[in-house]
C-alpha cells in the first residue's frame, strides 16, 4: 500500500514540479488565443477554465484510464511505475505540448501540426491515419453502450434500436456548436468519473484491502512480456495518441495561454491518477493477477469487472455510478471523436466550419461510415487501435520535439519519450499476434534499433530544416 501511496505523491507533485519546468520552457504568454480572435460559435467558443478542464479530461480518459488499466494490472503492481512515469514524462508532456502547439497554430488538428514540422509526406500519412484511428473510436463505442443500454430496457428496446440512437445523437453532437452539447453536458460525466474513481479508492481503503507493494517481477498469469506489451495494454492510462487529436479542440475554447498546464498537463495528471486507482483495484479487489484474469473471462471483459468492483466497493449506488460510467463514458469519447474526425478533414480541405451546411457536408459521410463499420465484428476493428494508438502519439512527439528544437527551446522534454515510445511501438508490431509474430530476440534489438534511427533523423534533419529557414511561426 505504500507504493500507491508514493506513486499518487509522485503524480501530484509532477504536476506542480516537472509540469511547471515544461510550461517554462514552452513560455505561454498574454497573446490572444483563436477562441478570441477567431470565435465562430460553432468551434470556437470562448469557454471557462474549470469547463474546459471537465471537458478535456472526459474527452481524453472515458473509459481510457478504466479499462487500460485493469489489462495493465495483469501484471502486477509494476503497472504503478509506468502509469506514474510514464504520465509525467510521456503523457502530459505530450497532451500539454500537442495542446499549446495547435493554439499556436489557431487551433489546428494533429495532423496539420504534424505537417508543419515533420514535413508534406507525415502530413498526408497523419491525416488518413489519425481519420481512421477517430472512427475507429466512434464504432468501437457505439456498439458497447448500445449493448448495454439494451440489457438495462425493455426486450423491445434491443441493441439495434440503441445503436441508432446513439448514432444519432452523435450526429447532433458533431455538428451543433461545441458549448451547446459537449460543453454543458460533458463537465457533469466529468464530474462523474472523478466522484467514480474516489469511490472506488475509498471503498478499498475502508474495507481493508491490501494493494500488493511494487514488484518488477512478472505476474502475468500466462507470462506475457512486460516489455512492451503492457506499455501498449495500459494506453490511456500514461499516453495516447488519441488525446492529441481531442486537445486541438479545447485549443480552440481557451481563452488564456497560462491556463494550458492546468487544462492539458493537468487533465494527463488526472487521468493518471484514476488509471493508478483501477490498476490497484484490479490486483486488489480479485487478490492478485489470477483472479483478475478470472474475473475478466466470467464477467466477458473490463465493463463487468468494473460494475463487479464498484458494487462491491460502494453496493448499489456504486452499481448505478459504474452504469453511467461504462455508458457516457464511451458515449462522450465517441462523438468527441467523431467531431475531432471533422475538424481534422475541414482542415485538411481548408472548408470554413462556421456555416452549418459545410458542418453537416462532413458529418454526413463521416457517420455514414461508422454506422457501416458497426455491422462489423469489433473486435477485429479493435484489434490494432492500441498500437495505432501509441504510435499516433509517438509521431506527435517527434513533432513537438521538432517544433522546440525549432524555436531553441529544451527539445529533450519530447524527444526523449518519443525516442522510449518509438521503441515500445516498434517492437510491439514485430512480436505481437497481429503483428509479424517474431521472437523477442529479433524483436526487442529491432524495436531498438528503430528507435535510434528515428533519434538520429531527428538530429540530422533538425539543423538542416532550420538553415533552410523551415522555423516555426
Amino acid at each position: 500500500m505504500v507504493s500507491f501511496f508514493v506513486c499518487l505523491a509522485i503524480l501530484i507533485g509532477g504536476y506542480f514540479t516537472y509540469g511547471k519546468f515544461v510550461e517554462n520552457v514552452f513560455h505561454p504568454d498574454d497573446r490572444p488565443t483563436p477562441a478570441i480572435t477567431m470565435e465562430d460559435g460553432a468551434d470556437y467558443v470562448p469557454m471557462k477554465p474549470w469547463r474546459v478542464f471537465l471537458v478535456q479530461l472526459l474527452n481524453i480518459a472515458g473509459l481510457g484510464p478504466i479499462f487500460g488499466a485493469i489489462m495493465g494490472a495483469m501484471w502486477g503492481p509494476s503497472v504503478f511505475l509506468w502509469i506514474t512515469l510514464g504520465t509525467i514524462f510521456a503523457g502530459a508532456v505530450h497532451d500539454y505540448l500537442s495542446g499549446m502547439i495547435s493554439l499556436r497554430h489557431n487551433g489546428t488538428s494533429i495532423s496539420e501540426v504534424v505537417g508543419k514540422y515533420l514535413g508534406g509526406g507525415m502530413k498526408q500519412v497523419m491525416r488518413v491515419f489519425s481519420v481512421v484511428l477517430l472512427v475507429l473510436v466512434g464504432v468501437t463505442f457505439s456498439t458497447g453502450p448500445a449493448n448495454l443500454l439494451a440489457m438495462l430496457t425493455p426486450n423491445v428496446l434491443d441493441a439495434k434500436f440503441w445503436l441508432a440512437v446513439v448514432i444519432i445523437y452523435y450526429f447532433v453532437a458533431t455538428f451543433v456548436p461545441i458549448d451547446k452539447v459537449i460543453g454543458k453536458i460533458y463537465p457533469i460525466f466529468g464530474i462523474c468519473l472523478i466522484v467514480m474513481a474516489l469511490g472506488v479508492a475509498g471503498g478499498l481503503f475502508i474495507k481493508g484491502y491490501a494493494i500488493p507493494e511494487i514488484t518488477l517481477q512478472n505476474l502475468h498469469p500466462k507470462s506475457t512480456p512486460i516489455w512492451p506489451v503492457m506499455f501498449i495494454s495500459v494506453a490511456c492510462g500514461a499516453i495516447s495518441g488519441f488525446h492529441a487529436t481531442q486537445s486541438p479542440m479545447m485549443a480552440r475554447c481557451l481563452t488564456s495561454e497560462k491556463k494550458g498546464r492546468t487544462i492539458f498537463y493537468g487533465a494527463m495528471v488526472a487521468e493518471g491518477i484514476i488509471a493508478l486507482i483501477w490498476a490497484a483495484a484490479g490486483v486488489a479487489f480479485y487478490h492478485g493477477t489470477g483472479g483478475l484474469a478470472n474475473a475478466l473471462a466470467e464477467m466477458g471483459g473490463q465493463s463487468g469487472v468494473v460494475y463487479d468492483i464498484c458494487f462491491g466497493l460502494m453496493g448499489p449506488v456504486g452499481a448505478v455510478i459504474a452504469m453511467i460510467g461504462v455508458i457516457a463514458c464511451p458515449i462522450s469519447s465517441a462523438d468527441t471523436a467523431y467531431r475531432s474526425a471533422r475538424l481534422t478533414l475541414a482542415d485538411s480541405f481548408k472548408l470554413d466550419q462556421k456555416p452549418m451546411k459545410n458542418r453537416i457536408i462532413l458529418t454526413v459521410p463521416l457517420l455514414a461510415v461508422g454506422a457501416f463499420l458497426t455491422q462489423i465484428d469489433v473486435q477485429i476493428i479493435w484489434r490494432y487501435f492500441s498500437w495505432s494508438n501509441q504510435t499516433l502519439a509517438m509521431i506527435a512527439l517527434w513533432a513537438c520535439a521538432t517544433y522546440l528544437f525549432q524555436n531553441k527551446l529544451n527539445y529533450f522534454i519530447a524527444a526523449v519519450p518519443a525516442t522510449f515510445m518509438s521503441a515500445v511501438t516498434s517492437t510491439y508490431i514485430l512480436m505481437a499476434d497481429e503483428g509479424l509474430k517474431l521472437p523477442t530476440t529479433i524483436a526487442y534489438p529491432v524495436g531498438l534499433v528503430f528507435a535510434a534511427i528515428c533519434l538520429g533523423i531527428f538530429v540530422v534533419k533538425g539543423p538542416a530544416r532550420v538553415k533552410k529557414g523551415e522555423l516555426a511561426s
